[in-house]
């Protein structure tokens, strides 16, 4: 790992423009388009910019032609990687100022996949991620010579770079995720001791759900403050958000009517279980309003007036409705909060703003103070009908946290709701495969028309079987109506295609042959053979596998002592810890 350079370029200032994940990614579409003719010039280029999903989406292929003519008037010029970059740059640029979308902040709590236009971050955001830092490490051992940090520097991006707070912060939002005998807290740590902490903390931020595809160790290292304040932010949010289900908070189901319902509650995102809580409370008061968003629906803090008076009358004051002017009702509002014990995430001006991380951060804090939720039998004995959690689709899970991993538009939450409209499945076949979506045919969100959504699933599946996908009696529609044993057997095909890309970039090893499920049994059971065990895998589906000892023979064979095989008990009984110890080991 600590050998590893990536791809460079020799203009630095070009360089800074993207994250390596992303060089990686333009590398291949060049290297692509290189090869279909053996050399790429100008005029390749204008007609095959429109693969790339910034340029396709917005610009027509005679206006790219038009906008490189404008540029480059010799079409004949050969195209190098570091130019095939410029190009890109000014052609995403066009595109953005066409649609009016600008760099997108790349410190939103679930973070798009990062632009190459412009890295900004808010100040008001920093301030208030470096609070919630100072007052909930404030009592760390290691870190108390660091802190408090002062909001108004960059000091936080200094600390960061030995990964041991990032580390630290993911222990405050999930409790237990690294066990921090494992952190190294040295005062100083040479570069292979500082490359464990970023990649436990990379690693444990996935864990948690963290989207971190666009992140490296080298970006701590940087100290590149978009990037390292989406990761904080993110953590950040799943720690407030931490309490909004069924499981943590069973009066939830107060929102809900019938068992149904409660199944759909249960669906939910939990920024979308918050809104519902928010208008729930809302209702009580006079506010009449449904409030959609925690952006332009509160900014003039009259829905934060109504929220605070209902669920703490005893703190009401008359004279925050009657305020014409939101600035100085927002004011109130924070001055109302505080007499509740509320911390503010926000100041005023973000309120009249509309900063949509820092309002739902404050409304998340909210209703871990004071939810104003009371338990109800009848209400909560609708959640013994439905499925523990435990029963959950584990296959469900490993997809979602896949598909979450490749650095989507969007974050996804439950896989069989959030790809019935198509967009995400497209994007990941656009990860998995660059160039074989066709994005002048592909309608994006917000779709409300149904056959819209019909359009993209019915691409998504014709682009499956160009990939000799299993999809006998798969329709666009099945997608578009959840059939969730369509879209997992859909999804393991795509992953397992993912998976057999990477392995085919190892033929070099192996003589130009292919590497085929064969040959990964064949290697695997060798390895296992060698370390002087007697187990085998005879298929990918061998039922004999479900104890986990031969991953675990296979892990210790590939890195000698790197098993304690004193946690490890055999049997069927023990699945669970063995496939525990296992996922951590993998991990970690």
């Amino acid at each position: 790992m600590s050998g590893y350079v990536g791809i460079l370029v020799s203009d630095p200032c070009l360089q800074n423009q993207f994250t390596q994940v992303e060089l990686r990614s333009l590398k291949s579409h060049f290297t692509s388009m290189r090869r279909e003719s053996g050399k790429l010039t100008l005029g390749d280029l204008a007609s095959r910019m429109s693969r790339l999903k910034a340029v396709g989406e917005n610009l027509s292929d005679q206006e790219t032609t038009d906008f490189i003519a404008a540029l480059y008037p010799n079409f004949n010029d050969e195209v190098d990687f570091e130019s095939f970059l410029k190009v890109y740059l000014k052609l995403h640029a066009h595109a953005s100022s066409r649609t009016g979308n600008p760099a997108k902040n790349s410190s939103a709590f679930l973070k798009a996949a990062t632009t190459t236009l412009l890295h900004t971050i808010s100040e008001s955001e920093k301030a208030s991620y470096v609070a919630h830092i100072n007052n909930y490490l404030a009592q760390d051992g290691f870190l108390n010579k660091y802190l408090p940090i002062d909001p108004s520097s960059n000091d936080l991006f200094e600390i960061v770079k030995d990964g041991v707070l990032l580390c630290k912060l993911i222990n405050v939002a999930v409790p237990g995720t690294i066990d921090e005998r494992a952190i190294n807290t040295k005062r100083l740590l040479n570069p292979w001791e500082r490359n464990e902490n970023h990649t436990l903390c990379l690693n444990s931020a996935k864990a948690i759900g963290c989207t971190v595809v666009n992140i490296g160790t080298q970006d701590f290292i940087e100290g590149r403050r978009h990037l390292v304040l989406g990761l904080i932010s993110q953590i950040i949010k799943i720690q407030l958000l931490a309490d909004l289900n069924l499981k943590k908070t069973p009066q939830l189901v107060e929102l809900v009517d019938d068992s149904k319902d409660v199944e759909e509650l249960m669906s939910l995102p939990p920024e979308k279980i918050l809104l519902r809580w928010m208008n729930f409370q809302l209702k009580k008061s006079s506010y009449k309003k449904i409030v959609t968003n925690f952006s332009t629906d509160v900014k003039d803090a009259e829905a934060y007036a109504h929220l605070l008076n209902v669920l703490a009358p005893e703190h009401s004051n008359p004279s925050t409705l009657a305020v014409k002017d939101p600035l100085q009702r927002a004011k109130l509002v924070l001055d109302l909060a505080d007499r509740m014990g509320c911390k503010r995430y926000l100041t005023a001006k973000d309120i009249v703003d509309g900063s949509p991380n820092l309002n739902l951060a404050f409304v998340a804090h909210i209703f871990q103070h004071r939810n104003g939720l009371s338990t109800q039998t009848k209400q909560i004995s609708f959640l013994e009908t439905l499925p523990d959690d435990a029963q959950v689709s584990r296959e469900e899970r490993v997809f979602r946290f896949w598909i979450n991993s490749l650095g989507n538009s969007t974050y996804i939450d439950n896989v069989f709701e959030d790809l019935r409209n198509g967009w995400i499945l497209l994007e990941t076949l656009d990860k998995v495969s660059p160039g074989i979506v066709n994005w002048k045919v592909a309608n994006k969100p917000p779709i409300k028309l149904p056959f819209k959504k019909v359009e993209n699933c019915n691409q998504v599946v014709k682009i499956g079987k160009q990939l000799k996908f299993s999809l006998v009696n798969i329709a666009g529609n099945d997608i578009v109506q959840g059939n969730k044993k369509l879209i997992l057997a859909y999804l393991w095909q795509l992953m397992r295609f993912n998976i057999l890309q990477l392995l085919k970039n190892l033929r070099s090893h192996s003589h130009g042959k292919e590497i085929t499920d064969v040959d990964i049994l064949r290697w695997a059971n060798t390895k296992v053979s060698n370390s002087g065990s007697q187990s085998r895998m005879d298929s990918f589906k061998d039922k004999s596998l479900s104890d986990g000892i031969f991953f675990l023979e296979l892990l210790s064979a590939v890195q000698p002592r790197s098993v304690n095989w004193s946690l490890v008990t055999k049997g069927v009984t023990v699945v669970s810890s063995n496939f525990g110890y296992l996922s951590f080991k993998f991990t970690h």
